[in-house]
């Protein structure tokens, strides 16, 4: 059952009502008797727990297999440029 929000037209006094979805709104105002108003909220947060809510998950497996090959790709690039560091520095010495 949710939680709706109303607000007095009247005397602006705000509360809470915890109601079925198929009960009619609240006409009157608890404090005043004066006519409400029901306000929209943003409700509350929603919690994904779980496999399934990353887009990741529903990728198809050719684009997996392509991220693969790219995040390997870029793995080799780095200890590549790693690589030619160090033999830079031992020719550097050699030289000096």
């Amino acid at each position: 059952m949710p939680t709706y929000q109303y607000q007095c037209t009247e005397c602006s006094y705000e509360f809470e009502e915890f109601q079925n979805i198929s009960d009619d709104p609240i006409q009157t105002c608890p404090e005043c008797g004066g006519r409400v108003k029901r306000l929209i909220s943003g409700g509350a947060g929603l919690l994904f727990k779980g496999s399934g809510f990353y887009i990741t998950d529903y990728r198809s497996p050719k684009y997996q297999a392509d991220a693969k090959k790219e995040s390997s790709d870029k793995k080799f690039e780095k200890t590549e440029k790693k690589s030619e560091k160090k033999v830079d520095k031992k020719a550097d010495k050699k030289s000096a």
